[in-house]
């Protein structure tokens, strides 16, 4: 029996119509599992479906910064067996420009709609024994910081700071919590600093600053998260799974 497989689990990815959370989902419909797609924008996540190995999987369209979306989430969806976090907005402003619509806005949707699902599914009983929850975070913010993008830094720290919490809190009902924190992706978050500060930017520090001289691929998100999700994983919580090609070593 492979342990890495993910066949008989159901696994719901939110953010799942681009990007990291498109790869997550690839790779769980890859290795065997059931998946639900979430995100706000049913076209592309119809793309995410299009491309996805395996039968039975389905959207649920939902915004999880709306209090009315998250509660028919809750409600409509099945026994889970794992679920994966990758649902986040960047918010690039320098800290003497903060307003607080804009901060509040970053905090609901990257780490205040994941605590409110993960209360619901709890309270639903939608995660039963042995699951699995993946909270995607990121280097910057829970181990590093960055310049102009303080209030993102912020909400990753929160969401590994949660996630330790959620883990203890949850074991003893078999439920197991763990972060994948990645550094670069090319996502559309990084086509937005490109925007600011030039794609050269990040050529430079792709060079300079990642020992294995690439970037990463929302792949390479996806097979941790794989791993994780799986019974390969059933003694692992309360972990900040790094996924960085060696970035933090310097």
């Amino acid at each position: 029996m492979n342990p890495f497989s993910l066949e008989g689990k159901t696994i719901l990815v939110t953010g799942a119509s681009s990007g990291i959370g498109r790869g997550i989902a690839i790779a769980c419909a890859k290795m065997g599992g059931t998946v639900i797609l979430n995100g706000r924008n049913e076209e592309r996540l119809q793309e995410t479906l299009s491309v996805l190995e395996g039968k039975n999987h389905q959207i649920l369209v939902g915004d999880l910064s709306k209090q009315e979306d998250l509660q028919r989430m809750a409600d409509t969806l099945p026994e889970l067996q794992g679920w994966v976090n990758s649902a986040g907005i960047p918010k690039v402003c320098p800290i003497k420009h903060f307003d607080r619509k804009d901060v509040e806005e970053i905090f609901n949707v990257n780490i205040t709609s994941t605590m409110l699902l993960l209360s619901m599914l709890v309270k639903k009983k939608k995660l039963k024994r042995g699951a699995s929850v993946v909270l995607i975070s990121a280097v910057t913010g829970a181990f590093v910081g960055s310049k102009g993008d303080t209030s993102y830094c912020a909400t990753k720290g929160a969401v590994n700071g949660f996630m330790k919490g959620a883990a203890l809190e949850l074991a003893p009902q078999g439920i197991r919590i763990n972060s994948i924190n990645p550094g670069l992706v090319p996502t559309s978050i990084l086509n937005l600093a490109n925007d600011i500060a030039g794609e050269e930017h990040h050529t430079e520090i792709m060079l300079e600053r990642y020992p294995m001289k690439r970037l990463g691929t929302p792949e390479d998100i996806g097979n941790g998260a794989v791993y994780l999700l799986s019974d390969a994983s059933s003694w692992v919580t309360g972990t900040n799974l790094v996924i960085d090609g060696g970035y933090l070593l310097n």
